[in-house]
């Protein structure tokens, strides 16, 4: 997994509550077995019109947020089911950070495990942020994940809070088997020292 540091990008803001996984990647979309392509479904049913041509009035269809890596969404992002697929998606259309005043549980706990960062900001920070690049006052944001501060390239800065033990999944490219994985060297010896089994046939 490819580490995050220290992350620079445009943002797309969305002003919607109560996304749920299923806006996200919506169900008919889950049948590959592998990590990558969901990202062409992303938010599919936002995304297209039902003759299948883009939505113009859809956020991520806008001209000023192709190629955005930052989003900027309201309350309860992630909300629903617990498909780690709306994760992918994100993932594999090119974001690497969200900011938003709340998340679901369980999809935030997924966004470590895949290289995703999810950032908590006041609902002040959120609303002053989004009126401002609703105005077009800012585009671009840097996130610093060390040093746990993120600016907007219109002078507004701010710091936020992240786990340590989640920081460090992030800070070191790592997911569940990644963090096993580096004690793999004691785990041999661990195994090699034990006696081995021996079965008694009655």
């Amino acid at each position: 997994m490819e580490p995050m540091v220290r992350h620079e990008g445009l943002v797309v803001c969305m002003n919607r509550v109560n996304v749920d996984t299923d806006q996200i990647i919506p169900k008919q979309f889950l049948k590959r077995i592998e990590r990558d392509g969901f990202g062409e479904f992303l938010f599919f049913d936002w995304r297209y019109l039902p003759d299948g041509s883009p939505n113009p009035d859809f956020e991520l269809n806008q001209p000023e947020a192709q190629g955005a890596t930052i989003l900027l969404v309201d309350d309860n992002f992630g909300c629903g089911s617990s498909r780690e697929h709306a994760v992918w998606a994100l993932r594999d259309y090119g974001f690497r950070v969200i900011l938003a005043p709340s998340f679901a549980d369980i999809f935030y706990n997924n966004c470590f495990k895949n290289g995703l960062l999810p950032i908590r900001i006041p609902r002040e920070l959120y609303k002053q942020l989004s009126e401002s690049h609703a105005r077009g006052e800012w585009r671009r944001m840097t996130v610093d994940l060390e040093q746990q501060m993120a600016a907007t390239d219109h002078g507004v800065t701010f710091s936020f809070e992240i786990d340590p033990h989640k920081r460090h999944m992030l800070l070191r490219g790592l997911d569940d088997i990644g963090i096993t994985l580096q004690y793999e060297a004691d785990i041999a010896a661990y195994e090699a020292s034990r006696r081995p089994y021996q079965f008694v046939y009655a």
